[in-house]
């Protein structure tokens, strides 16, 4: 098991002094504001996340994303099942919004990501559940599946930190973000929180329907860490800046965990905050004969494995420690 008082686990967790959000600084120097510009700019030819499809949204075309220029949010609310530093015991003001840039065949919010659930909503109106999630008390502010709506939520952050915005914003992705999008991002998210799903692109081809997924990730995941490092912790064990990698263990090994974790240990950090998911189930398409390996939940001894590719890089800051130790009995 984890020795938790690891001197390289407490040094990550010291308390950062004073917290000020990234997004206040831009916003007392003006740079904003031209960001909010900047990003409306990229809509009328998109390249807001690594489909790079170049759609002119201001003039209603749909891309890769399928996602009008109108954005709709499904749900928010103080979600208490995040990861234990983002969700603390408050809870993390998550919001859901429709529409996603990936086709994941196995989707288990497929409603959400490729029915586009949800109501239309303003950015006036995106202002003000940000505000009301922190008057109840939320931690921050974690935004789901932001990458194709990367413009009004920097318009809607430009907006709500004017009006009282104080808490960290996360940014939860699937991970295939551009580098036009994460420039544009620099200096307003506090938390990082992508997926890396495959070590392979052709695997993500198969069952995500998108192209040049690996190099795609691991462009962008280096540039997050760059932007904000490792995870930082308050004293009450609740992340305040830096980034967090999810990893979902699939089936019969089609994650590529070896080459996930190496990248993290070898090219971004071997303190990088690491979740390693074992809640996969068969959801939407996975059941189809032509997903066949994906039918089945994962196995313990699967996610066993996965820890234990992970610690072999030198990794060692995972989430849900009781899950690992429920796995070692």
């Amino acid at each position: 098991m984890q020795d938790l008082s690891s001197p390289r686990l407490v040094r990550l967790e010291l308390t950062v002094m004073d917290f000020r959000p990234a997004y206040l600084d831009l916003l007392d120097s003006g740079e904003l504001d031209r960001r909010v510009q900047l990003a409306h700019e990229h809509q009328q030819q998109c390249d807001l996340c690594a489909w790079m499809c170049h759609a002119n949204r201001f003039e209603g075309q749909v891309g890769s994303c399928r996602a009008p220029r109108e954005f709709s949010v499904a749900s928010y609310f103080p979600h208490l099942g995040e990861e234990e530093p983002i969700r603390g015991w408050r809870g993390s003001g998550t919001v859901f919004f429709s529409h996603c840039n990936l086709n994941c065949q196995y989707c288990q919010n497929h409603e959400i990501a490729h029915s586009a659930v949800g109501q239309p909503t303003t950015c006036e109106r995106l202002v003000s559940i940000m505000l009301s999630l922190q008057a109840a008390g939320c931690h921050n502010i974690n935004l789901v599946s932001p990458s194709h709506v990367v413009a009004p939520i920097i318009e809607a952050v430009a907006l709500a930190a004017r009006m009282g915005l104080t808490i960290p914003l996360v940014y939860n992705t699937g991970g295939y973000d551009s580098p036009a999008a994460l420039a544009l991002l620099d200096g307003i998210i506090d938390i990082y929180m992508p997926d890396m799903k495959y070590g392979d692109s052709s695997v993500a081809k198969q069952y995500s329907k998108v192209p040049h997924y690996w190099e795609s990730n691991q462009e962008a995941v280096r540039e997050m860490h760059r932007q904000v490092g490792d995870l930082r912790l308050d004293r009450s064990g609740v992340a305040q800046r830096g980034l967090l990698v999810r990893h979902l263990v699939l089936p019969d090994g089609l994650a590529g965990t070896n080459d996930v974790m190496r990248f993290l240990a070898e090219e971004i950090s071997r303190d990088t905050y690491v979740n390693i998911m074992s809640q996969y189930r068969p959801e939407y398409r996975a059941t189809a004969p032509e997903f066949a390996p994906l039918n089945r939940r994962v196995h313990s001894d699967e996610v066993s494995e996965a820890f234990d590719i992970a610690r072999s890089y030198g990794l060692y800051r995972f989430d849900g420690l009781e899950q690992l130790a429920a796995l070692a009995i």
